[in-house]
């Protein structure tokens, strides 16, 4: 003789099996916000709270005026950002296209713009900023050009997507000797306490010879 489970019981393993192919539906990476993977053996979980950044220049999702890009003056953008939470000790930002080199194949993620160490009190960056005028005690990484600076957008082919990412951090970074974003995003692992972002869009005028 079979023994029946209660109809309680019954509900519950049918809410398990409806979650888990919930779980299995969704599209990888649809809850990536771009920010840096956990450290592996990190057992507290960080609240990442929400910022702001926006630019005169465009807005999300908007198209980056030509000024900003390789087939104008190629001068950055004017950013500015609200919110930074109590508690912060400095800013990074970084600007990255990861639509790179072609949206409809993308290959990689082309990094344009790489600062770290900026001050909680400053609310942004002017446009056509110089080094020079960066915020005291600004550090700069390096882009893919492999130099510091800006690089605006220059895309191949296609309308491309540009991400001005934001993150504020619990800590002061030491000087990384002009870091790649690959090793700047390693060292700001486990520190950030907010993120923000703003997308650009970008697709050339004249074709590339």
């Amino acid at each position: 003789m079979k023994t029946r489970l209660p109809a309680s019981h019954c509900i519950q393993w049918m809410q398990i099996i409806l979650l888990g192919a919930t779980l299995n539906c969704l599209p990888v990476g649809a809850a990536d916000t771009g920010l840096p993977k956990t450290k592996e053996g990190d057992k507290k979980g960080k609240t990442i709270m929400s910022m702001r950044i926006t630019s005169s220049s465009f807005p999300d999702n908007g198209v980056i005026p030509i000024r900003h890009t390789c087939e104008g003056h190629d001068t950055s953008p004017e950013l500015i950002w609200t919110e930074v939470p109590e508690g912060a000790k400095s800013l990074v930002l970084i600007m990255d296209d990861p639509d790179a080199p072609d949206p409809a194949a993308p290959k990689r993620t082309w990094v344009h713009w790489v600062l770290y160490n900026i001050p909680v009190n400053t609310d942004g960056l002017t446009e056509a900023i110089a080094a020079t005028d960066l915020p005291p005690g600004t550090l700069e990484g390096l882009n893919d050009w492999q130099r510091t600076g800006y690089g605006g957008p220059c895309p191949p082919v296609g309308n491309h997507r540009y991400f001005h990412k934001l993150y504020a951090l619990d800590t002061m970074l030491p000087d990384l000797k002009q870091p790649t974003k690959a090793k700047l995003e390693k060292a700001i692992q486990g520190h950030v306490i907010a993120y923000s972002e703003l997308i650009g869009r970008y697709q050339k005028r004249v074709n590339s010879e």
